[in-house]
């Protein structure tokens, strides 16, 4: 597997443009991963004002808004910065990420795959007011491990390892490993189907998470629609599909190609793309990063292949890293893959 600094790393082509190089085992199908896209974009603003505007000394992401207006691809991709307000406290800069057709490093013709402003400050030396606000997620999440050693092992009485599902589809899931609710213990029984809690970590030893890798973090967790029941993604899917009436279905509990063995008894391979992302990072992750996140991902609605999604990251001592929200589509694996049409032409 590719190292995350090595996947996420950055080139600088002059003072407002980098290079960078997705790789395969980073991807959802034949797309890099949205979160990877992410950290890429912080990684190079990291760069960006560690060089270029080294003297301003505002080396955070505080705020991120992207849109991903065409797939990417695996391989090259350029980023350009162009800056629109240099502050004291803050600055701000729009990104452009390009690659494809008409794509290189001297001439680039291409049209826009991400497109975003990223606001910068450092977080080490913000002053100002504070005030408790007694947040509280809600409902509550099960403890937290005592062990993390025990964890690891399947020996908590509360959280084990989650499957990954269709891991040949969904490369990017092997780079870490998620622990969600026991069944029974609380949790994924107890809670709406709509919300994910899990504790995560890389699967590479040694590996941890730092600020930079919260672009990955906020778009890295077990599907929401994929903790619903397959008989009712099923129902839901032949309701869109205009195969059968809403009325038709109410109360059913299964119906003809519905039940074992039946033509329609799965759901399907799912590609949920981002369309829109936001991040604000509430705390800086040490230097050294840590080897445990927990998030909470939450989705308000589900409607007409289209959902929002509500992502919270908390440390290992409860406290809040970072906020993130995202509009998302829910389609058959088939669009992430398809070559023709309009979708050769790497629209979503």
């Amino acid at each position: 597997m590719t190292p995350f600094a090595q996947a996420t790393a950055v080139n600088a082509i002059d003072s407002h443009h980098y290079a960078l190089d997705f790789p395969p085992d980073w991807c959802v199908g034949s797309v890099p991963h949205g979160g990877l896209v992410t950290a890429c974009v912080l990684s190079a603003a990291k760069t960006h004002f560690s060089t270029t505007h080294a003297p301003r000394n505002q080396p955070h992401t505080i705020a991120l808004h992207l849109s991903f207006l065409r797939r990417t691809a695996i391989g090259a991709a350029r980023l350009a910065i162009r800056d629109i307000k240099l502050g004291r406290r803050t600055s701000t800069v729009h990104i452009t990420l390009t690659q494809g057709p008409g794509y290189d490093n001297d001439n680039d013709s291409s049209p826009p795959r991400v497109v975003g402003y990223l606001t910068q400050s450092n977080l080490r030396d913000e002053t100002g007011i504070s005030l408790p606000t007694h947040y509280q997620l809600h409902p509550p999440p099960l403890p937290a491990p005592s062990s993390t050693a025990g964890l690891k092992e399947g020996k908590d009485p509360n959280w084990v390892r989650g499957a990954r599902k269709h891991p040949g589809f969904r490369k990017v899931t092997g780079q870490v490993c998620w622990y969600v609710p026991r069944r029974g213990s609380g949790g994924g029984g107890g809670q709406p189907k709509a919300l994910v809690d899990e504790w995560m970590c890389f699967s590479r030893p040694g590996s941890r998470f730092t600020t930079t890798s919260l672009g990955y973090v906020i778009d890295s967790f077990p599907q929401v629609v994929e903790g619903y029941p397959d008989e009712e993604v099923v129902r839901a899917q032949r309701i869109a599909e205009g195969s059968v009436a809403l009325e038709e279905v109410d109360g059913e509990g299964g119906g003809e190609g519905e039940g074992e063995g039946g033509k329609n008894s799965s759901p399907g391979v799912k590609w949920y793309p981002t369309l829109v992302l936001n991040l604000e990072v509430k705390k800086l992750l040490p230097e050294e990063g840590v080897e445990w996140l927990f998030v909470r991902v939450r989705a308000k609605e589900i409607k007409n292949g289209r959902m929002d999604l509500e992502v919270v990251v908390l440390d290992e001592g409860g406290e809040l890293v970072a906020i993130s929200n995202h509009v998302c589509l829910v389609l058959p694996f088939e669009r992430n893959t398809k070559k023709s049409g309009r979708e050769a032409k790497g629209k979503l």
